[in-house]
């Protein structure tokens, strides 16, 4: 329900319904988070993680949120109805984060989970960022750090797949984690596997 009382529409609750039955591969983790109440008048979101060594361990390897608006009267943007708003970060050896070929490599994966899922979708956008820290004085101890962060957006052109345009974008999170794929295909490139943490 919003804020003013109103009772998710029927395609919304169904919507939520799919994401709440997706399964994501064993190394990936779902946690609940509050929707924003602003960007739509109903939103769901979902907090989701890869540990480092892929069997739980505490530290993260790549981590992201996963939004899904519905706004009935549709919206001149969005083309549509509905919208997913996700954002992936994951660490990076700081060699590969100087490639310059990297954002287009890293949006990439993010149109190739969709379609390996059939996913059709409209109006596509978002950004990709990498960082990069050194560390001097007191912290000289730390290796250089760097982190890949991919903010996308996207139009389902059918909510009812919501579940599995949700496992795609999981698909393109354990990619960003350096995990391979859990099917036998072409080769992809992934992310390597960083070295220790990340900065407080």
């Amino acid at each position: 329900m919003t804020d003013r009382g109103e009772e998710a529409p029927p395609a919304f609750r169904q919507a939520v319904a799919a994401l709440a039955a997706a399964r994501p591969r064993a190394e990936v983790s779902f946690a609940p988070l509050p929707a924003p109440r602003r960007l739509a008048p109903f939103a769901h979101a979902l907090g989701a993680a890869v540990a480092a060594d892929g069997a739980g361990d505490e530290e993260e390897a790549a981590d992201g949120r996963f939004v899904l608006l519905h706004d009935p009267a549709g919206d001149e943007g969005w083309r549509g109805e509905f919208r997913v708003v996700t954002l992936v970060r994951a660490g990076l050896e700081p060699e590969l984060a100087a490639d310059p070929l990297l954002p287009e490599v890293a949006w990439s994966w993010l149109t190739e989970a969709l379609q390996g899922r059939g996913l059709a979708h409209r109006a596509a956008s978002g950004t990709v960022t990498r960082a990069g820290s050194s560390f001097f004085g007191g912290l000289s101890d730390r290796p250089a750090h760097a982190e890949l962060e991919l903010r996308a957006s996207w139009t389902p052109v059918d909510a009812r797949d919501a579940g599995a345009h949700l496992l795609a974008w999981c698909d393109l999170l354990a990619q960003c984690a350096g995990l391979p794929p859990e099917t036998a295909g072409p080769a992809v490139r992934t992310l390597p596997r960083r070295r220790g943490p990340r900065p407080a």
